[in-house]
Order: C-alpha cells, then structure tokens, then sequence
C-alpha cells in the first residue's frame, strides 16, 4: 500500500490542509443552522399568535437537543471508524480497513432507523417535558425530530477524512448547505408555487440538504476513495470490529451527548427564569457554533494525523501532532472570542428578536464567549485522546466541560439573588475547569502511550 500523505508531509502544514476544508464544511453547516433561525424568528404573526416567530424559536430550541443527540451517534460513530480507519492505514492492513468501513456503514444504518421511529411517535412526550405552552408545543411538533440522512452522511465524511480527502467531503457538505440555504425561504414562506409550511419548512429544506450531503459523500466514496475498498460483503457485522469502533468512538458518543443532554437540562433551567432567555440562549448557541466549527474542524485533523502516526509508530511525528494541535486551535477559539466581544449587537439583531431577548443574547456573547479559549485546549486534547485510544481522558474532559461542572453551577445561580444573566458565568467556569483537568490527563497519556514507543526520549522529539 503506498504510504498516506499523514506519514509524510510536515505536520503543521498537514493540519491547516486537513483541517481548514473540515472547518470550512463545519461553518456552513452551522450556517444553514443560522438560517433556518433567521427565516423563522422572521415568520409573520398569524391566527392570533403575537410573536410568532419568536415562539418558533423557541420551539426549534427545545427540538434542538434531540438533533444534537442524532449528531452524537453519527459522529462518535464516524469518530471510531475515522481514527481506526486511520490507524489501519498505518498499519497497511487492507483487510481491515475493509471491514471498519462496511461496519460503520451497517451501524449508520441501525442507527438512523432507530431515531425515525423515535423522531415519528416520540417528539411530542419529549417537548411536553421542556414546556407547556401550546403554541410552542404546536410549533415544535410540526418540526419533525430525526434527520434521515445525518448520520449517514457522518460515516461516508470520516472515511473521506480518514484518507485525507478532506476536500471531498467538503464539497459533499457545502453542497448539501447551500441545498438547504436555497430551500428555506422557499418551504417556510411558500415561494415559487411551493405551499407554505412556516417552521415545518425549516425542518424539510435540512433533511433534504443533508440527503444531498449524503449522496455525494456516497459518489465520492465509490469513485474517488481507492485506499479503502466497498463492498456488500464487508456490510456484515463482525463484532470484533463494532468493538474496536466504539472502543475509540463510544466516548465521542458521550462527548456529543453530552452537549445534548446539557442543552435539554438547560432548557429546563433557563425556562424557570423566563422563556425570553431561553430563546436567546438557543440563539446564542447557533451563533457560537461559528467558533466552536473551527475548533471541531482542527480536532477532525488532529484525530486522523494522530492515530495515522500513532499506528505507523511515529514517536516525534505524534508529539507534533500535540503542539500544533494546541496551538492552533487556541488561535482560532482566540479569534473567534474576540468577534463575539466586538460584534454581539450586531450579530443578535440579525434575528428581530424583542428588545429583552436581543438584551439577554448580547450578555450570553459577551460572558460565555470568555471561556472559549480554555474550550479549545479541552477540543485540541480531546482529539489528540482519541487518536491515541486514550478515549475515558476524552470522556472525563467531556463530562467535565458539559455536564458535571455547568448544569450545577447554572441552577445554582439561577436560585441565587443575582441578575439574571449571572447563570451565564457556569460556563466559562466549567471551561477552565475542564482545561486544566485535560492538560493533566495529557502528560499522563502522553506517559503511558507515547514516551514507550521506539528508543529515544520523549524529551528529545520535543527538543
């Protein structure tokens, strides 16, 4: 097997060339997230209903956690099969990769099933656990909870990623995008002969944009993708290989669900307070997915170029990996805190929200946004963890950042005597916390996986 550029090529330059289409196809589907918000916080007020767009929000917020959950799956999914993929390459073992591709592709499948049949008869227990208003009820049920070709779309992305061919699978994600960017205003508002669905709209034009992704990731795959063979046969679930999968991937899983089950638990505490906060905190969390895809995009480079030379056995090729994962993700969560400090009034009045709400979406820019830096050294590690199958340190950091250090400290604050927007401070606390903790688990693992490998010093290849 000819060796993989990921053994070859100078680390920092690889990165940036890997990472930045990965980022690329982050922002626009991020960007089509926006959209969808925009068009709907725009809908007119009808049959009553003051506001209604508002409203509309606020049910595609409460719907939100749900489709965090499907990404969940699909990426941690993705992940595993990515970096064992990665690794294989490595290792040359052909057979292998065969056979990791076909089984993540069986559990895309298993997978998407399992949350139409929850997305068709679930979604309206979920909601009622979030709200009781009956027009956001109304609302959120009308926007159907499952993304049909998300998950799938996931597998085919890593197994271009994997190879190196991140520019293939951006070009399957703008595609998709734009698909959807097109059709919104289309679907919401009934343009162009089509009927008029309001928030229904919104959900129809991203399933479709994402069966767009979906099918030219497929294309790219059969025609483009020489390294790693398709076939029916390899479709067969072997259950040494599902193992390896989730060794590596089950903690990406925990990681996304996490974001999941921290945004429902928010919902819920934010709606004590108020619907308006809640509306801005699902606005805000769109509008920062802009940063956050930038560190995610370096963290899908990282993973590969790690596992690839972790496999290959690579000492000092990994311990670049290390440095220039960190440093530039820092740099770009560093920039993109310095946008949301500048530019948070702007950017919320995009939404036509009410004169409380915009307030309450400002404030969240400009006091969240104070963690992203401690957030993109937990990302940079979180990736560099996974490619060295080091997946329970990704997971502690996870459950450090999303779950056991915010959820606290935002009902904490929320039952204090303070402003309302002092339960914003739970998360750039939870962030440092959960930087400093990783930063820890790094010189563990990096001790116990990377220091044995080969005969020189781990100081050495530093130097």
């Amino acid at each position: 097997m000819k060796e993989n550029k990921m053994g070859t090529e100078r680390i920092d330059r690889l990165m940036l060339s890997m990472g930045l289409p990965i980022i690329l196809s982050m922002v626009l589907q991020a960007m089509y997230n926006i959209v969808d918000s925009m068009f709907v916080a725009r809908m007119p007020d009808s049959g009553g209903v003051v506001h209604a767009g508002e409203l509309a929000v606020n049910a595609l917020t409460l719907a939100f956690p749900v489709q965090m959950l499907i990404v969940a799956f699909g990426i941690g999914t993705g992940v595993g099969v990515g970096a064992m993929l990665s690794r294989q390459l490595g290792q040359k073992n052909e057979k292998g990769v065969s056979r990791t591709a076909g089984n993540g592709i069986f559990l895309g499948i298993v997978i998407t099933a399992v949350f139409m049949i929850f997305g068709i008869f679930g979604s309206h227990a979920y909601l009622r656990t979030q709200t009781s208003d009956p027009v956001v009820l109304n609302m959120g049920t009308r926007y159907p909870l499952f993304c049909f070709g998300n998950v799938l779309y996931g597998i085919f992305e890593k197994l271009l990623q994997s190879t190196g061919k991140t520019i293939l699978s951006t070009t399957a994600q703008i595609t998709g995008a734009l698909t959807n960017i097109v059709l919104d205003p289309i679907m919401i508002y009934g343009l162009l002969g089509c009927p008029e669905m309001g928030i229904a709209g919104a959900a129809y034009a991203t399933i479709i944009g994402q069966i767009v992704s979906l099918a030219l990731a497929f294309v790219f795959q059969l025609t483009k993708n020489r390294e790693i063979k398709m076939g029916i046969k390899f479709l067969k679930p072997r259950v040494k290989t599902i193992r390896g999968i989730y060794q590596i991937g089950f903690s990406a899983i925990v990681m996304q669900a996490l974001m999941s089950f921290m945004t429902y638990g928010i919902n819920i505490i934010f709606g004590t307070i108020s619907q308006q906060i809640v509306t801005a905190y699902g606005i805000f969390y769109k509008i920062q997915q802009f940063v956050f895809c930038a560190g995610f995009g370096l963290r899908d480079a990282i993973t590969p170029l790690t596992a690839y030379n972790y496999g290959a056995r690579l000492k000092k090729r990994i311990v670049q990996c290390i440095r220039w994962g960190l440093i530039d993700t820092v740099v770009v969560m560093l920039i993109g805190t310095a946008i949301l400090q500048i530019f948070a009034h702007p950017l919320a009045q995009i939404f036509g929200l009410t004169q409380v709400t915009e307030s309450l979406c400002v404030s969240a820019m400009h006091i969240i946004s104070i963690g992203f830096v401690f957030a993109g050294v937990s990302i940079a590690l979180q990736g560099i963890f996974q490619g060295l199958e080091a997946g329970n340190s990704s997971l502690i950091v996870s459950l450090l950042r999303l779950l056991v250090i915010p959820l606290p400290l935002a009902w904490i604050f929320s039952r204090l005597a303070l402003p309302t927007t002092a339960v914003f401070w739970a998360f750039p606390i939870a962030e440092a916390a959960a930087a400093v903790v990783a930063l820890l688990l790094l010189k563990r693992t990096v001790s116990h996986r990377v220091a044995p490998i080969g005969q020189s010093k781990l100081k050495t290849a530093l130097n």
